[in-house]
């Protein structure tokens, strides 16, 4: 994939690797990207987490976060991911496909720089996740 930069200077490129720096340890990944993008989107992220009843430890179970008119999604099981991103009309889904994580990272990063150019809030967020390294 080449550099790919928005209209304002943000570097899609480097928000994907920020967005993938752990993705090393796939457990710590998910974790790290959900609580990154629940920070930096209030409202647009959903994140279900599952663990012991009284336990303290609950991992992320399910994510899907809501740009535009796509909606991302990641569902951690047993050491593995599934991602899919979804189109979206007004809440109701059209039509979803499954990526690769890679994709997936590169497809979320892209609108997010895309959102980001139209609302302060993504600008804000994009600089919180490029920051949260």
């Amino acid at each position: 994939m080449g550099e790919l930069e928005s209209s304002d200077g943000m570097d899609v490129d480097l928000l994907a690797a920020s967005l993938r720096s752990s993705s090393a340890d796939l457990a710590t990944f998910v974790e790290v990207l959900a609580d990154k993008l629940q920070d930096a989107l209030p409202g647009r992220v959903k994140v279900e987490r599952r663990g012991r009843f009284l336990g303290k430890d609950k991992r992320v179970e399910q994510l899907q976060c809501d740009l535009g008119g796509e909606r991302y999604l990641l569902a951690a099981r047993g050491g593995t991911v599934e991602t899919r991103r979804a189109k979206a009309v007004r809440g109701v889904v059209l039509k979803t496909e499954e990526l690769p994580l890679d994709q997936w990272i590169d497809a979320l990063a892209r609108d997010l720089a895309v959102e980001a150019r139209t609302s302060e809030q993504a600008r804000t967020a994009l600089e919180q996740l490029l920051s949260a390294r």
